[in-house]
């Protein structure tokens, strides 16, 4: 049948794939599971011969499921490069769209659907570039003559969630900056917001082509950067507008290497003036003068996205980032890091709070790793549980996202095992005790964080309290998986039946958290961590003086 009736042969396989969905079936079971993954390797195969054909099939499942709530989600095509282009403008892309522009909130697979359709989009737009570019530069177009107020700025943010390098995101800013000033509001805010994610995207995706753009800089990306620039700062006439833009004029100045060496100096020229200006007025608003909440928190956000882009500079290659970086970075840290007074942007706010701290703690270890006056901040017991759960993720990516030369390796930290230990056993004896009183919590994947708003703030609602201390305590576990020595670790100075104990305490309470019903993921984290533990070279590290000994003893 393969052989003589290729297209019937294909269609049934997507007819298969399409009636075991999620949204056909309803829950799925161990066995339903491998099927549709049995049925998702067998679409990718075909795709090698037959691509057009699967492309097709798959396209028109996304259009029956657009109208619907739906349970789909995504798979990422293996195979782009025979793609052909005109088919994806007219069928996929505009699909893959609807995924990522409808599902916003009130479905309980929004989140994950739309990172699926960006992950798609990314995908596409790697050998597609100019397809999902022209949409982008088609929307721009017509937003320039629109005279509505409410415009449809959706293909615009899909700058953000395409593969861009070098040259296209030289592209997308010589784009923006020609049609920037003929935008209405809503428009020009979403170019700003989407820009700002297209850079990073570039810099995590080719940190090499950053590094050398301090290196060699660019005439042409410095030229199309210090024009949107001064749109931008035209833009900018109000404390909220100022606001709004100054995360993105950070980015844009630190994409012209010579013109941020210019403006250190004491005097420049009038064409600079306003970069200078810039740089003053976010330093003020960072140490609290000018008493405007709004621009000291857009301050805390741009100085910390200055801190990150300058960890993917070498320190030889360019020392005036690094200045600037130095004459901001106390401040910085005492307005995110004070348990006093923590960082609070308003109600709905706090997930995003958390992942500045987590960047700026990140950024600041990776600048200098032996300045840790915040990481002991984060670790006192009597900090707010937003503070140790920024450390634990921090520590999290440090150990996970260490690809550059230059950055310090976590091993810096290993002298607060101790302190890791003990909040590990607090966190896991509080949700130990609390689980039988509450019902199960669902923690999701992405480890939303419920957390106090300020540390005087005695919650009443002790549900509440057990889904953050089982954030915290997941997080912690996903710590131990992703390097045990970081918990393992003892002074040479210690003795044996000490260096035994706390091992033995690490391992029972990943033990006692396996059987916890009450959260999966938790338990199935605790398992992972615990077949980490018990690796041969894991093993050796439960106590260096006598290893098989304590092996025996614990089990």
């Amino acid at each position: 049948m393969a052989a003589h009736k290729p297209v019937e042969w294909v269609q049934a396989v997507i007819n298969r794939f399409d009636e075991q969905l999620p949204i056909k079936v309803g829950h799925q079971n161990t066995h339903s599971k491998v099927s549709t993954e049995h049925n998702k390797e067998c679409l990718i195969n075909i795709s090698k011969y037959k691509f057009s054909l699967v492309i097709s099939g798959l396209t028109s499942i996304l259009k029956n499921v657009n109208n619907m709530v739906s349970g789909l989600i995504l798979t990422q095509p293996k195979d782009c490069l025979r793609l052909d282009e005109t088919m994806l403008v007219k069928q996929l892309l505009p699909e893959i769209c609807h995924f990522i522009h409808t599902y916003r909130e009130g479905n309980q697979h929004a989140a994950e659907l739309r990172a699926s359709a960006s992950a798609v989009l990314f995908s596409l737009s790697c050998n597609n570039f100019n397809a999902v570019f022209s949409r982008i530069a088609t929307r721009l177009q017509e937003l320039t003559v629109c005279s509505e107020d409410n415009v449809d700025v959706h293909d615009i943010e899909l700058m953000q969630y395409i593969n861009v390098d070098c040259s296209k995101l030289k592209k997308l800013l010589q784009e923006t900056a020609l049609k920037f000033r003929a935008l209405k509001k809503p428009a020009q805010l979403t170019v700003i917001n989407s820009l700002e994610k297209a850079f990073w995207n570039w810099v995590e995706n080719y940190p090499d082509e950053f590094t050398m753009l301090y290196q060699r800089p660019q005439a042409d990306m410095a030229e199309a950067a210090e024009k949107l620039f001064d749109l931008v700062d035209s833009f900018a006439e109000s404390a909220k507008r100022k606001a709004a833009v100054w995360p993105l004029q950070i980015i844009l100045l630190v994409l012209c290497p010579e013109i941020t060496h210019t403006i250190s100096k004491d005097t420049v020229e009038d064409s600079k003036a306003n970069k200078k200006q810039f740089l003053d007025n976010m330093r003020k608003a960072l140490a609290g003068q000018g008493g405007n909440k709004q621009l000291m928190e857009s301050a805390a956000v741009a100085c910390v996205k200055l801190c990150k882009a300058s960890t993917y500079i070498n320190w030889e290659d360019h020392s005036t980032i690094f200045l600037l970086v130095q004459s901001i970075v106390m401040d910085l840290k005492a307005m995110l890091f004070n348990p006093a007074k923590p960082f609070f942007r308003g109600t709905g706010s706090q997930n995003a709070d958390v992942e500045l701290m987590t960047d700026c703690f990140v950024s600041c270890f990776r600048i200098n790793p032996h300045n840790n006056q915040h990481f002991k901040v984060c670790l006192a017991s009597s900090s707010p549980s937003t503070f140790h759960f920024v450390l634990v993720n921090s520590l999290h990516r440090i150990i996970t996202n260490s690809h550059l030369d230059w950055w310090p390796k976590i091993d810096t930290v290993y002298c607060y095992s101790a302190e890791l230990r003990f909040m590990f056993s607090d966190t896991k004896s509080r949700v130990i005790q609390a689980a039988g009183a509450h019902p199960p919590v669902r923690i999701t994947p992405s480890l939303t964080f419920i957390g106090k708003k300020t540390p005087s703030l005695k919650s009443k609602d002790k549900a509440t309290d057990l889904d953050t201390n089982k954030c915290l305590l997941l997080a912690l576990v996903k710590l131990i998986h992703a390097d045990p020595k970081l918990l393992l670790h003892n002074p040479v100075v210690r003795q044996t039946p000490e260096t035994q104990s706390s091992t033995a305490e690490l391992i029972i309470g990943l033990v006692q958290l396996v059987p916890l019903n009450s959260t999966t993921q938790l338990s199935q984290e605790a398992m992972e961590a615990l077949l980490v533990l018990h690796q041969p070279e894991a093993i050796e590290l439960w106590n260096p003086d006598a290893p098989m000994e304590t092996f025996w003893d614990i089990r």
